[in-house]
């Protein structure tokens, strides 16, 4: 039997008009400064929006110094621009660690058992940070992506949520209402690069792949 789906963009914007107002504090895991452009614009009005760079994910090592220092970049024009300080957190990159259990899943399609699991341990990381530093919400840009299902990283993060009572779950599909293309319009104001992998070991040959045949020497370009 199919899972009933859920309109998780209406959830979210009844949750931001309950608010009254108000702009209580909000964590924000970050995959990178694309992802984040779009959600920004929808969550920095109503909340105190601070980000968790917190993706031990992304393979190799360069390439998480390199989406960190993107998304710094962001963050440094918006302030300029538009007068947002949001202060940005760093995890920690224990690759290894993280990879525990994901290798047993080593021919998954994206989206699949692996990929699940992978949520699971980034999305169960950024509620700890957000309880042990009294964040009110917590929330994430993985629902923005065309290849990662909303419905699941939702349903995900309800579950943990349970877990952590003191926080919030913003419900979120950022991807809803033109989400992805009102991104790359500030990712190309602000010359933002777009990566050509979701960031794994298990998508970095596929990057390569689509390197070579857009005729491009590095797995950046520009949108």
């Amino acid at each position: 039997m199919a899972e009933r789906y859920v309109d998780y963009d209406k959830s979210f914007q009844r949750t931001v008009t309950g608010l009254g107002g108000n702009r209580p504090s909000l964590l924000l895991h970050a995959c990178c400064g694309p992802c984040s452009c779009y959600p920004l614009t929808e969550l920095v009005p109503h909340f105190r929006v601070s980000i968790l760079y917190d993706n031990p994910n992304i393979f190799p090592a360069d390439e998480f110094k390199r989406r960190e220092k993107e998304l710094e970049k962001l963050l440094v024009d918006l302030k300029r621009d538009k007068g947002w300080d949001i202060p940005l957190f760093v995890g920690s990159y224990d690759h290894d660690s993280h990879m525990e259990g994901l290798r047993e899943y080593p021919d998954e399609k994206e989206g699949g058992r692996r990929c699940q699991l992978c949520y699971e341990k980034r999305l169960r990381a950024g509620f700890r940070f957000a309880k042990e530093h009294g964040f009110a919400y917590f929330t994430t840009t993985l629902t923005l992506s065309r290849f990662k299902p909303s419905q699941v990283i939702n349903r995900i993060a309800g579950e943990i949520a349970k877990e952590y009572p003191e926080v919030t779950y913003l419900f979120s599909d950022f991807k809803k209402r033109g989400g992805i293309d009102k991104g790359k319009l500030i990712q190309r104001e602000y010359g933002l690069y777009q990566q050509l992998y979701c960031g794994c070991e298990y998508s970095y040959e596929d990057g390569v792949k689509r390197a070579e045949k857009l005729g491009l020497d590095d797995l950046y370009h520009p949108i």
